[in-house]
């Protein structure tokens, strides 16, 4: 399978290609695009990549924060897990949510967020009057464990 992107120019300047960080690397990295980036904070900021993608058909883009910017850094992504529809043909932009009591400060170029290919499934919707009974059933948060 190959991914189709390309990258926005602004101002004369061209992003970085996203890329692995290693040979087992399961995700793209997206590093910050044009000027450094203020996460406010306990606030959010929006950070372009000037990445594009073509999502292959009946597969799904997901973002995730680099896990570095989360346990050294305290941000996380605004929305949890950053969904990229296959006919969304925009910029990949990442909402970022600063935990910290101070701002954080993030480069021109710095690598922040990681973009996962995934198989996705599109089940054709069928109502019914019950659903099939389980051993578990209607269960809750932490009923597997008793």
């Amino acid at each position: 399978m190959k991914l189709e992107y390309s990258r926005i120019k602004r101002d004369g300047i061209t992003p970085p290609e996203p890329f692995y960080a290693s040979e087992g690397a399961a995700g793209l990295d997206l590093t910050v695009f044009g000027n450094d980036v203020a996460v406010p904070a306990q606030g959010h900021a929006i950070v372009k990549t000037g990445i594009c993608v073509a999502v292959p058909k009946d597969h799904v883009g997901l973002i995730f924060v680099r896990s570095s910017l989360g346990v050294k850094r305290g941000l996380m992504l605004s929305n949890s897990v950053g969904v990229i529809d296959s006919d969304y043909r925009g910029e990949l932009l990442v909402s970022l949510f600063n935990t910290n009591k101070e701002d954080v400060l993030l480069r021109s170029g710095e690598r922040i967020a990681q973009l996962v290919i995934v198989p996705c499934l599109r089940p054709e919707l069928c109502e019914v009057e019950e659903l099939e009974k389980t051993q578990r059933g209607d269960g809750r948060f932490g009923s597997t464990g008793k």
